[in-house]
């Protein structure tokens, strides 16, 4: 192991339509399209930010790259709202706040100070996807 490195590169974000998502990603959240990929009838669009270059957020349909069960399972769970949560972070949350609800996102809650540390928010993306957005603890 001497010498390795390793770093998360992509991550997937499971959606109903890419473009409704990215109306969140990219406009509200303020992350760049990377890439726009599109496949056998699916799309993969990847975002990322300027603050972590090497880390990509791929959102696709359940669908894409999937069995038609696995997609049906995928659909099924997004419907539901139960994926694995997304906790992107900030300088200033009551700023990106602002900026995420005046886009029209549902808010699942206002910013508050946790008793574990962060100042933070929560909101779902348009697919229901639980996305969180955290500022560290002042000193």
């Amino acid at each position: 192991m001497d010498g390795m490195t390793i770093a998360l590169q992509y991550c997937h974000i499971t959606v109903n339509d890419p473009d409704e998502s990215l109306a969140f990603y990219r406009d509200a959240l303020g992350l760049e399209v990377r890439n726009d990929v599109a496949s056998g009838g699916h799309r993969w669009v990847t975002l990322g930010s300027t603050t972590q270059p090497g880390l990509e957020i791929v959102l696709s349909e359940p669908h894409a790259g999937r069995s038609q069960a696995d997609g049906d399972t995928m659909q099924e769970l997004l419907t539901k709202g139960v994926l694995p949560m997304f906790v992107f972070r900030t300088d200033d949350v009551d700023a990106t706040f602002e900026t995420v609800r005046a886009s029209g996102a549902e808010v699942l809650q206002e910013p508050i100070d946790q008793a574990w540390g962060p100042r933070d928010c929560a909101f779902r993306d348009p697919s229901g996807n639980l996305i969180r957005i955290q500022q560290e603890a002042k000193a």
